[in-house]
């Protein structure tokens, strides 16, 4: 499971399953809040904002530079590209500090047209979250499943940020190499074992740094939200208008601390905490993970068929020993490739994004207790987004490049996750030895971080809808709290439920209230709990 920051996980088969959202990543640290677990009721469900020294973000200028001037004055031409849905592109500056100087990045948006062309609200952005997902296939899996009503009213509207999907997409290693990466021990336990991580890290990034060049250190989620607003004038709005899940929530709250007066309707879905270090937000994310397993078990020890046993202790004991079984020898998958440990743990982990991969995990957990991994592999194959040729799409590439961009690296060294091991094995004790590995990765990013911690207060913002999952394994629930709180007009919207994100899921009083608001204008009252 090669998370790296808060920000990550996802696949495209999840996505289909629940409609939902893909990836969303981690961070790493000391301990943070406590992950899972009821809404805060003695705050209304809306946490006062952290006070760990993280910088506020600060507005942008009103006042458009006179360098930018010519790429918001571009016209979008919209072609139809396939049934119901319009493509363009549109130019932006590979570097914002120097824009026009002849170096720029070509980023590619599709839209379904509102349905009621006399009542249109104009666009809703949509971003699925990574970061790395591709918003353009998201709004081609969502755009029919939206409330009716929103679709009427609204172009639905999608962009894959830069690095990503159809925009200057960033490549890193061939299949056969992004396979062994994939494979790599991440539970390392010699010296030797851990040289092995240590050169599929330093592969990985040599990999991105020759093929992506100058691209790599302009990824940013910074950047993409500037890419956000020229997207947001040139579609014709004066307010952003958006709906994004996991890593989207990260980059529509950036938007909204850059442009807080351009903020319109925005609903942040399964969010991540800004103002967390990486090392925090891995740490935090491995109990969430942590937490969905115990989801997991408390339903499967129910069923007669259940393959980990009848109670949740003796459910934690046989993944304990089925992943040491792996560590030991690799299970065969009737495949070349046999099943590692360290796709083992990703096929879990792939699982608890949403209980619709629940059967699926039980299914997989059985083959494997009688020597078949192959549901566990292909559960591995989904999350990386592994296509049936070998080849791989751009997701993981994507992810780990902004991810190293946005924030300094959670571990310098080997040594420093040694160290930092028993608290995540405190925290996550299913999850926690791999995940504070795999924080181990941006140590050796040839790209210095650009991006720091940060509050985000977006001052004089309209309402903004932050949704948390109390269970959510990817987006830890402590982060929407927090989010919500550091945000001057935050509305905290809860799920009590299990999986990654909630709005358009399965719940109707999230939907609802979402939908009310988007349709609307009235936001949720903050603290609002729905339930399964």
């Amino acid at each position: 499971m090669r998370v790296a920051r808060p920000r990550r996980l996802l696949s495209a088969a999840a996505l289909a399953a629940a409609a939902s959202l893909l990836l969303a990543g981690c961070t790493s640290g000391h301990p943070a809040p406590t992950a899972g677990g009821s809404p805060d009721s003695s705050t209304g469900g809306h946490a006062p904002a952290p006070a760990n020294g993280a910088t506020p973000l600060e507005p942008l200028p009103t006042d458009l530079p006179a360098g930018l001037a010519p790429y918001y004055a571009q016209q979008l031409s919209w072609k139809p590209c396939t049934t119901d849905f319009e493509c363009a592109t549109f130019k932006v500056p590979l570097d914002y500090a120097h824009p026009g100087d002849g170096h720029d990045v070509e980023l590619s948006a599709i839209r379904k047209p509102a349905t009621d062309k006399t009542h249109r609200l104009g666009s809703l952005l949509l971003n699925p979250g990574g970061p790395g997902g591709s918003a353009i296939e998201y709004v081609q899996s969502v755009a029919s499943r939206y409330d009716g009503n929103v679709r009427a009213g609204y172009d639905l509207v999608g962009f894959d940020p830069r690095g990503v999907g159809k925009s200057a997409p960033i490549t890193c290693l061939s299949g056969d190499r992004m396979d062994a990466y994939a494979a790599a021990d991440v539970t390392p336990d010699s010296q030797s074992e851990i040289d092995a991580l240590v050169a599929v890290d330093k592969e990985f990034a040599a990999g991105c740094s020759a093929r992506a060049g100058e691209l790599l250190g302009h990824v940013s989620t910074v950047e993409a939200a500037r890419d956000m607003d020229m997207l947001r004038a040139l579609v014709g709005d004066q307010k952003l208008n958006y709906v994004g899940k996991s890593y989207g929530t990260f980059l529509g709250a950036t938007y909204a601390g850059l442009f807080p007066s351009k903020v319109g309707k925005v609903v942040l879905d399964g969010a991540m905490d800004p103002s967390l270090d990486a090392l925090t937000g891995n740490l935090t994310q491995a109990g969430g993970f942590e937490t969905a397993w115990t989801a997991f078990a408390k339903d499967c020890v129910k069923r007669e068929d259940c393959p980990v046993g009848h109670t949740e202790q003796e459910a934690g004991e046989k993944l304990t020993a089925l992943f040491k079984k792996l560590d030991a020898e690799p299970m065969p998958t009737g495949t070349s490739r046999p099943l590692t440990e360290a796709q083992a743990l990703t096929g879990v982990a792939e699982a608890m994004y949403t209980e619709a991969l629940w059967p699926h995990l039980r299914t997989a957990l059985a083959a494997a207790q009688s020597g078949n991994g192959s549901g566990l592999l292909q559960l591995a194959d989904e999350y990386y987004s592994r296509s049936e040729d070998g080849s791989y799409e751009n997701l993981m590439y994507a992810n780990m490049a902004v991810n190293c961009l946005d924030l300094p690296a959670s571990f310098a060294d080997p040594a420093a996750v040694t160290a930092a091991l028993p608290d995540f094995q405190k925290a996550a004790p299913h999850f926690g030895s791999d995940m504070a590995w795999m924080a181990l990765s941006c140590a050796y990013w040839p790209v210095k971080a650009s991006g720091a911690p940060h509050t985000v207060r977006a001052a004089g913002a309209a309402p903004i809808v932050v949704v948390g999952t109390t269970r959510d394994p990817a987006t830890p629930y402590a982060w929407a709290k927090s989010l919500a709180g550091q945000l001057e007009s935050g509305r905290l919207l809860t799920y009590d439920g299990d999986g990654h994100t909630a709005y358009g899921r399965h719940n109707t009083c999230v939907d609802d209230a979402v939908n009310r608001y988007l349709l609307g204008g009235a936001a949720p009252d903050n603290g609002k709990v729905c339930k399964d």
